[in-house]
């Protein structure tokens, strides 16, 4: 009998679609590429190849059955950490210890522009799956106490609910910063409440519908304490929904948090997630999902620092001066301004969340580097991430190969579960955010150790500044703006539509 997997390509492919379907054909060029040769600061990045419809392969959501959990190296171990939750995408720690969860789905107000959209729509609902268990309400921020830091949850408790497709939060001030698909807001919290009453105030507006391709908005708060830096993706694959529909789009923000003052920080990202500062250094980093539909080994994630009024290609070229030719007027100048990524994880691990280690009780070997929640593949013959990887780095660099980490997730042709974000918890041990599963995960020294005391996920060393902190963001007194197109680009905007 065929798999789960194979009977659903086989559905699309012979379906009441076939007539359009049947161009795209099959492809096996995924299954003998290797990905490894796509991992670090020059990945191979073979000649695009055009589908109609990309390579469909998709695990199905089984979630964790018999007690089953993932896998980590010798010398750590792994717990659940919670269960039973509901979507649960990103994890943040607050300086007494206390974590959030951030559970959410998508708003689901994206219309189809494309025949195709239909097909994709389709295979992501089964790719994401229901994790195996009744579908509970999501949308919610729900706040998991460690009392004696043994690393047990010994209380918990639903923050916020009812919001509008959360992702990313940051605490300072007695405030707590969200992030909902449209909006960043902030509700007076102190911290050891479980509860939040308050109506929030409105810091400013962010790109939502009525199309909302790249609905996730993650959040980070600079090292000094004013800033907010917010992550914006794209409103499509490749600009199918024209031009406009990308003002303020495909960027990474930056946002007093006093003022709501806004303003576009780094460009041309398509759908950029896991914001971290390094603390070692104070610099801002993202892993980014590039584009689709130019074959299965194109265009690699990454992950990379971010600068301030840097352009990183999107939508007219990728890592650098490779140009997508699928993109209407072509536009050499913007190519030129172009910038490659620091480091690529290879095509299509949908890579959603990393943090830092060097905060966290873990052993030596993963003293300092980076941990990188990777979705996983859907549009590949062969899967691709769909595992947690660590990357060394050295003097604020990644360095060598990326590490599996967090593995197990993906049996056969079906998912247990898939990992989005990943944070460092009170006692040092690394948190992973399974949506699919509806658990987080507790990764932590085999041989029991923990930190002195919580250091939060927004908490920084004395005197890490970098350009990220000394960028001339907005001024105080000035009013809340929404980034126009020209300043994610300036002059991009022709007025034109992708063919």
């Amino acid at each position: 009998m065929r798999n789960r997997s194979s009977f659903l390509r086989a559905s699309v492919l012979a379906g009441s679609t076939a007539a359009l379907l049947g161009v795209a054909g099959c492809s096996d060029e995924s299954a003998n590429f290797d990905v490894s040769q796509q991992i670090g600061p020059n990945p191979v990045l073979p000649e695009p190849s055009s589908q109609l419809v990309p390579d469909l392969k998709v695990a199905e959501v089984i979630g964790w059955q018999n007690n089953k959990m993932p896998t980590v190296p010798e010398g750590l171990t792994i717990t659940a950490y919670a269960k039973d939750l509901a979507n649960p995408r990103t994890v943040h720690t607050l300086p007494n210890g206390d974590v959030l969860v951030i559970q959410s789905q998508g708003p689901g107000v994206e219309p189809l522009s494309r025949p195709k959209d239909m097909i994709r729509g389709w295979i992501m609902s089964i790719a994401h799956g229901g994790g195996g268990g009744q579908k509970k309400e999501s949308n919610l921020i729900t706040l998991l106490r460690d009392t004696n830091r043994d690393g047990t949850v010994d209380e918990r408790s639903d923050l916020l609910k009812g919001l509008n497709s959360p992702f990313g939060v940051a605490w300072i001030d007695n405030t707590l910063y969200v992030a909902a698909t449209d909006a960043i807001l902030a509700y007076p919290y102190e911290l050891g409440q479980t509860a939040i009453t308050a109506q929030p105030k409105l810091v400013t507006a962010l790109p939502g519908g009525p199309i909302d391709h790249h609905w996730t908005k993650d959040l980070a708060l600079s090292p000094d304490g004013r800033m907010l830096y917010a992550s914006v993706g794209s409103n499509s694959n490749i600009v199918e929904n024209g031009l406009e529909a990308e003002k303020g789009r495909a960027a990474i923000w930056q946002v007093d948090r006093q003022t709501g003052a806004a303003r576009v920080y780094a460009s041309g990202l398509r759908n950029p997630n896991g914001l971290s500062f390094n603390p070692q250094d104070g610099r801002l980093w993202a892993v980014v999902n590039e584009r689709d539909e130019l074959g299965p080994n194109l265009v690699p994630d990454y992950m990379t620092s971010v600068q301030d009024g840097a352009f990183y290609g999107w939508p007219w070229s990728y890592y650098g001066g490779h140009v997508d030719q699928r993109v209407h007027p072509q536009r050499p100048d913007m190519v030129e301004k172009a910038i490659p990524a620091d480091y690529a994880l290879s095509s299509h691990v949908a890579a959603l969340g990393m943090t830092f280690s060097m905060n966290s009780a873990l052993p030596a070997a993963f003293a300092n580097g980076a941990f990188i929640g990777e979705h996983g593949s859907w549009n590949r013959t062969a899967f691709n991430g769909y595992k947690v990887v660590y990357v060394p780095f050295e003097n604020g660099k990644p360095v060598g190969k990326a590490q599996d980490f967090v593995t197990g997730f993906l049996q056969g042709d079906e998912a247990q579960g898939r990992p989005v974000g990943v944070g460092i918890d009170g006692t040092g041990a690394l948190l992973v955010a399974d949506d699919a599963g509806n658990t987080v995960w507790r990764v932590a020294a085999a041989d029991g150790s923990i930190l002195p005391q919580p250091i939060g996920t927004d908490q920084m060393p004395e005197g890490a500044t970098t350009a990220s902190t000394a960028a001339p963001g907005p001024q105080a007194g000035t009013s809340s703006t929404t980034p126009s197109q020209t300043q994610i680009a300036p002059a991009v905007l022709p007025s034109a539509t992708p063919r």
